[in-house]
């Protein structure tokens, strides 16, 4: 469109005022730059706009025509900013979430309904990967990261963090013992990752003071999974306390070793890329997540 914002802006104001004086003053212009302006315009549309007297300014037959199209146009770039700003004051639209299943499922799925009454017109797409994704291949507005972050490239905003524990089920510890040191541990079935290895580092220190790294004797890729493995007895387990935290409170999972465990903790970031039109979606769903986890924190 060669046509411009701001030539239909001074064209409108010169009629409405009856002047290019009064137009310019209307506009924060100098007579000189909204005259130019018009002379512009008019010789895009290679027409006369408007006839120029010693008294008055008037509209010729085509700048009548055009004027109703420049009053139409100008209304809808007005329409169309007042509904962004709407959207900044009460967020509207789609916004796709990622994060880890133990997350999803223990954080953010409980969040959802205080959310909704909040933001009914934010349309929520819950994603679940148990690795560190692409945003934009995986066409994720947001998503949430345990641990330290690689990607200078992505805005951080700092969660919380959450401590991790070693657990195991009452029924576990009724028929194996309650290991007392963490040098036992070796006479134990012990739960850990697969992937990555560094996850089987626990928070505790051996006889000689070195970090207890520990070889599963039932290993997955997923937290979830060896949550669900630890709460069916199935040995001894170190994950993070946002996943085991009404675990904990129920007692169906009993944390071990609570003088020797270091004070080890996961820092949990939202990250996302600077975009303004996802801006407001983004910001207001973080801060529940922030504002929720304020009131009940994981380590209770």
């Amino acid at each position: 469109m060669k046509t411009t914002i701001d030539e239909l802006l001074a064209f409108a104001a010169v009629v409405d005022t009856g002047s290019i004086t009064a137009a310019a003053e209307q506009l924060d212009l100098t007579v000189s730059a909204t005259s130019r302006t018009l002379s512009r315009l008019e010789e895009k549309l290679q027409t006369t706009l408007l006839r120029r007297t010693t008294r008055r300014l008037e509209l010729t037959e085509e700048g009548a025509a055009f004027l109703t199209h420049a009053r139409a146009i100008l209304a809808m770039v007005d329409d169309a900013e007042e509904q962004m700003a709407a959207r900044r004051m009460r967020p509207v639209g789609r916004l796709r979430v990622d994060a880890a299943t133990p997350f999803m499922l223990h954080v953010l799925v409980p969040l959802v309904e205080g959310f909704r009454a909040r933001y009914p017109d934010v349309e929520l797409e819950l994603h679940s990967n148990e690795g560190i994704i692409d945003l934009i291949e995986k066409r994720a507005d947001v998503a949430f990261r345990i641990g330290s972050l690689k990607d200078s490239t992505l805005h951080a905003r700092p969660i919380g963090t959450s401590r991790v524990r070693v657990l195991a089920s009452p029924d576990y510890l009724k028929r194996h013992g309650t290991p007392t040191r963490p040098a036992q541990l070796a006479q134990h079935a012990l739960l850990g990752f697969s992937q990555p290895d560094s996850l089987n580092d626990w928070p505790l220190r051996d006889d000689d003071g070195s970090i207890v790294h520990i070889k599963p004797a039932i290993a997955s890729s997923s937290g979830e999974t060896l949550r669900s493995l630890a709460l069916a007895g199935q040995g001894i387990v170190c994950l993070s306390d946002f996943m085991t935290r009404e675990d904990r409170l129920s007692g169906r999972l009993v944390p071990l070793f609570a003088r020797q465990t270091l004070d080890e903790r996961q820092p949990i970031n939202a990250v996302y890329y600077r975009n303004t039109a996802l801006a407001s979606r983004i910001t207001c769903f973080v801060d529940h997540v922030v504002e929720v986890l304020g009131k009940q924190p994981f380590d209770e």
